[in-house]
């Protein structure tokens, strides 16, 4: 008999490193100090902004790729601007976000003291795509992170693992696939529906007190299935159906995070509430 409980969750992480493998690596990797003016350690935040933004990227990204459009787009509004790699594998270059979550993390509570040293903030928000919205919620809960951290904005984020629209059913037919996975790619595993990662993180509630939450999500996404299991529940939360400020917005997955520019106009409503303004079709052209 095939073990299917453990069997069933690492062939949906196969199925998501396929999904989400799309976004392009960068040609260089760049691991702390990216082109195109982000992660300035002189940054100093300015009044109106006094927080600096740390975006974390996404499963198979890293910390150039998943932010070129964005990282100008809130330098462009007078935010300090960092990024970070995080969840590398040995011998698996430019492309990252494989290693277990937990331990990812810890590098994000490492680099946002960096950060917090370095521009003599006192918090700082964080800005995350699909698994860089969902593991910043282990830091806040487990590694003390809500002491440092104003407001954690999630873009389409595995919050509650995903189904991949029920394709775990085909787990059954590929024996030896989930002890692959879950030794090679433990983050892949972890982010499946009902794994140990996400029972453990949810347990209790999905937020912490004193820390903001803003998800945006797409009903056309394809990897985190079904797409209001990115939602959270509890104080603080605001959950956002891109569709409902824009119908016409057909962004999947990846493009809401890489250059959806109505997601990226609700993100700096999430940074900056006291002066947001209404979200429309129209935000694409601002």
């Amino acid at each position: 008999m095939l073990p299917w409980n453990r069997l069933l969750r690492p062939l949906a992480a196969l199925l998501l490193t396929a999904a989400v493998a799309v976004v392009p690596a960068a040609a260089a990797q760049a691991a702390d100090a990216p082109s195109s003016g982000w992660n300035d350690y002189s940054c100093k935040p300015s009044a109106a902004h006094p927080r600096p933004v740390v975006l974390v990227h996404g499963t198979f990204a890293n910390s150039v790729d998943n932010w070129l459009a964005l990282a100008p787009y809130l330098e462009n509004r007078d935010y300090c601007v960092f990024s970070l790699d995080y969840g590398q594998l040995p011998g698996v270059p430019l492309v990252h976000g494989l290693g277990p979550i937990d331990k990812s993390a810890e590098q994000l509570k490492t680099f946002v003291d960096k950060v917090l040293a370095a521009t003599g903030a006192a918090e700082t928000d964080l800005v995350g795509h699909s698994q860089g919205g969902l593991m910043p919620r282990y830091y806040l809960k487990f590694l003390g992170g809500a002491a440092k951290v104003n407001a954690l904005v999630g873009i389409a984020p595995d919050n509650h693992g995903t189904t991949l629209s029920g394709l775990t059913n085909l787990l059954p037919y590929f024996p030896g696939v989930g002890d692959f996975l879950t030794t090679s790619t433990p983050a892949l595993a972890d982010q499946v529906a009902g794994s140990a990662f996400l029972t453990r993180l949810n347990a209790g509630g999905d937020t912490v007190p004193g820390v903001r939450y803003t998800v945006l999500a797409t009903r056309y996404d394809e990897v985190v299935t079904p797409y209001r299991s990115q939602f959270l529940s509890g104080d603080g939360v605001h959950n956002v159906l891109l569709q409902d400020l824009c119908p016409l917005d057909l962004s999947e997955h990846v493009a809401i995070g890489l250059f959806d520019r109505i997601a990226f106009h609700e993100v700096a409503n999430a940074l900056d509430p006291a002066h947001a303004t209404a979200t429309t079709c129209a935000s694409a052209l601002s």
